[in-house]
């Protein structure tokens, strides 16, 4: 099967093109189900790395999940560019992909969220942000009020306008096609005013007002996470992880605690998103700032798109703050410097200049709605659609049309997937690469006699990062310490320690990161030396492993005599 990155994929297919793939490249990549969804569909993970070097439990890790949000497809094509990415790049021997996969591992969820995006590709689609379970009533019964979903089957969901002398929506004065808010001192008089909605059914129609409750799937998974859940979020569920796939997900990352970097692939706004959702960066250490800038950085030159801090930058009102969300989970719980990719601006597409970093709540300006309405006639022309009667089953005469929201505003239109998604995957590369990384730099044996040695080994984290990834990671005591073990080799002669311990705690390690804040004295934070006094007779191998639950493993072997 062929994918070129220019189609989202069903369920059913997107399983098969990672099995193929998979099968293709068995030394590389490797496919399995981690859970089932409230439907009942595999959860999907895939694990990249080469596997001559090293199991991928033995390697620095970075993460990436993606379309949480079932409306979210360009998440996934993301997902499946980036595992492509580093096929394609150690199999055609790019000296960057050869050395992530040689020395790191890349776990992949191409779709956190198979049910809600099966609702959203169907032939028929119904509108779902996230979960299709039935919440708060596990009935699923449906209020009254509108219901987002496809009316007329033409396999899209747009809008509907009803002429009312008190809308809140007028034409654009340049564009008839363009519906536009009524300026606050009102509309002159004759000029058009409509009430706008989205295309769907009302439920239990009193024949003049049309409530917009809550569907009856409102979950948020991307608010089910243990990070400051609270009921006050909408859509945070019944308790932390009440959902399967958050549930699934969860224990998938901590059974894996040599990840050290995280990403969930999202949609819209062409922006990388940081934590903390909840605190300014003050109530940050100032150092896991520094370090979230520094890569942040290399993300922009890279994509293209800026950073910023969600509670600092994207929250509308702090004393409403949104939580529950993966990325500060990673950072919260787990200490991991993560973010949120948050795919595609139209606004940018068409004017050259970034939305709003408050677009999600109060929408495009007027004249930045007509920039993308010419933007979409010269190549997206199935974008906006002229408006036509319909004789909706409630309302009777309407107009359908507007804007497809799912194929302009919240993802690109197809033919732009590919181009959208590549950086990314060269991000993922450099982040991986930033991780800590275990390797032994130093091996000694000096006789002491008597068929006693002193053994030396050094151990050094070569990575920029860390051995304990952040400030919080240390604070909290989130991360295990550097252990190294000394043992005789499998066919040797046997040894005895007689002095220290055969198996050491020692520490964590920093990075490169470090020199930074060195004032060109670097010492060495980043090594450490392990010594035992050992009994064994002359020409035997002692086994060495330097193990840190982030860092990966290294082993040597150290010749007596």
């Amino acid at each position: 099967m062929v994918y070129d990155f220019d189609r989202y994929l069903r369920d059913a297919e997107l399983a098969d093109w990672l099995h193929e793939l998979a099968d293709r490249h068995p030394d590389l990549m490797t496919v399995e189900s981690y859970g089932h969804s409230y439907e009942g569909r595999d959860l999907l993970l895939v694990t990249v790395t080469d596997r001559s070097t090293g199991e991928h439990h033995t390697k620095p890790a970075h993460w990436v999940d993606a379309s949480i949000h079932a409306v979210e497809l360009t998440a996934t094509v993301a997902a499946c560019h980036l595992i492509q990415h580093l096929v394609d790049g150690y199999r055609n021997g790019d000296p960057r992909e050869v050395e992530a996969l040689r020395t790191r591992t890349f776990y992949v969820v191409p779709r956190v969220n198979p049910d809600g995006a099966e609702w959203v590709l169907a032939d028929r689609p119904r509108y779902r942000r996230s979960s299709t379970r039935p919440w708060p009533w596990t009935d699923g019964h449906r209020w009254p009020g509108l219901l987002a979903e496809d009316i007329d089957g033409d396999g899209r969901i747009l809008q509907m306008r009803i002429a009312d002398p008190d809308g809140a929506w007028t034409t654009h004065p340049d564009d008839i096609r363009l519906l536009v808010p009524v300026p606050p001192e009102g509309a002159s008089a004759g000029t058009p005013r409509y009430r706008l909605l989205h295309e769907g059914t009302i439920v239990d129609h009193d024949g003049f007002t049309i409530p917009t409750p809550v569907a009856p799937e409102g979950l948020d998974m991307n608010r089910n996470f243990p990070a400051g859940w609270g009921t006050g979020v909408t859509g945070s569920g019944d308790h932390p992880l009440s959902e399967p796939e958050i549930l699934a997900l969860v224990r998938a990352i901590v059974a894996r605690p040599n990840i050290c970097g995280y990403n969930a692939f999202h949609t819209s706004g062409g922006v990388l998103l940081r934590p903390s959702s909840t605190q300014p960066d003050t109530k940050l250490p100032a150092g896991d700032v520094w370090v979230w800038k520094q890569l942040g950085e290399i993300g922009t030159r890279l994509t293209g798109c800026p950073v910023h801090s969600v509670y600092e930058d994207f929250t509308w009102d702090t004393s409403d703050i949104m939580s529950g969300a993966a990325d500060d989970w990673m950072y919260e719980h787990l200490g991991v410097f993560g973010w949120t990719t948050e795919f595609w601006d139209v606004v940018h597409a068409a004017t050259g200049t970034k939305s709003s970093t408050h677009s999600w709540y109060i929408g495009p300006t007027d004249d930045q709605a007509l920039a993308v309405l010419r933007w979409c006639d010269r190549h997206h022309p199935q974008g906006h659609v002229d408006w036509r009667p319909f004789d909706h089953p409630q309302l009777g005469r309407v107009e359908l049309g507007g804007w497809d929201d799912l194929s302009v505003w919240i993802n690109p239109p197809t033919h732009l997937l590919r181009d959208e998604v590549a950086a990314h995957s060269r991000f993922a590369v450099h982040q991986a690469l930033c991780s800590p990384r275990l390797e032994i730099r130093h091996t000694r044996a000096l006789p002491l006699g008597d068929d006693t040695w002193r053994v030396e080994v050094g151990v050094s984290n070569t990575g920029w990062l860390p051995t304990a990834l952040s400030a919080r990671a240390i604070a909290q005591q989130l991360v295990r310490p550097l252990t190294v073990e000394v043992a005789a080799a499998a066919t040797d002669h046997p040894l005895e320690v007689i002095g220290g311990p055969a198996r050491q705690q020692l520490g964590q390690l920093e990075g490169r990161a470090a020199v930074r804040f060195a004032g060109r004295n670097d010492g060495t934070p980043d090594r450490v030396l392990a010594i035992w006094t050992i009994r064994a007779v002359a020409g035997s191998r002692v086994q060495v492993v330097a193990r840190h639950p982030r860092a990966g493993e290294a082993h040597a072997a150290v010749q007596l005599g």
